[in-house]
């Protein structure tokens, strides 16, 4: 994949996107938990925004995470995009993932160009997570903050790209098994929303 051809084929995709008209992603989950994910019930998961950060280096385009501090009451050691729930004071859903990259990870606002928005994800948790992705062009050195982050890495986006970077795995939880993506990188293990969002992405890189 070429990484500058790659780019343009996501910003092409992303174009129409917006923040009036959310579309959610297809999660795959057994029969019985239907009932999480119809229109009605995620209109009542709580807002919330992460930044998919897709960061220019020498060697080719990579996706910025974080791995979440270990002292967190929800999620903790997790590894996650910078975001986290709407405020009522955030004018958008951008604002809102621009705003927590900048406490999380230092990341200046002016210095991301949004390029638009991948599906929305409801969650078990109870959120309906919007992922903003931004292009940051310019040369760019997390500095995290410890209360929410223990430490930032980088994804190549070639590897979203991969056939063999998504493995799917099953989660048992309160009597259901639950399928769910995971992708090993680094000695990190990515999974979740996290691994839902890569997937959503990969589905924009590779599309015709």
């Amino acid at each position: 994949m070429h990484h500058d051809d790659a780019l343009a084929r996501l910003r092409l995709r992303l174009a129409d996107s917006s923040e009036l008209r959310r579309p959610v992603a297809c999660v795959d989950l057994p029969l019985k938990l239907g009932h999480l994910v119809t229109e009605s019930a995620v209109s009542l998961l709580k807002p919330a925004a992460v930044l998919v950060p897709i960061l220019r280096r020498p060697h080719g385009h990579t996706v910025l995470l974080t791995r979440r501090a270990d002292h967190l009451r929800q999620h903790k050691g997790q590894i996650s995009f910078p975001g986290g729930r709407r405020d009522q004071t955030d004018s958008s859903y951008a604002f809102a993932a621009l705003r927590e990259a900048q406490e999380e990870v230092g990341l200046p606002p002016e210095a991301v160009q949004v390029l638009g928005y991948l599906d929305d994800h409801p969650t078990l948790t109870g959120y309906r997570i919007t992922p903003v992705v931004g292009y940051i062009d310019s040369p760019f050195s997390p500095v995290t903050d410890p209360g929410e982050v223990a430490e930032a890495f980088e994804l190549p986006l070639g590897h979203v790209a991969d056939d063999d970077c998504f493995q799917r795995k099953v989660l048992s939880r309160g009597g259901f098994d639950v399928p769910f993506l995971e992708i090993q990188y680094a000695g990190h293990q990515i999974w979740g929303a996290t691994a839902a969002i890569l997937w959503n992405l990969r589905e924009q890189l590779r599309a015709g």
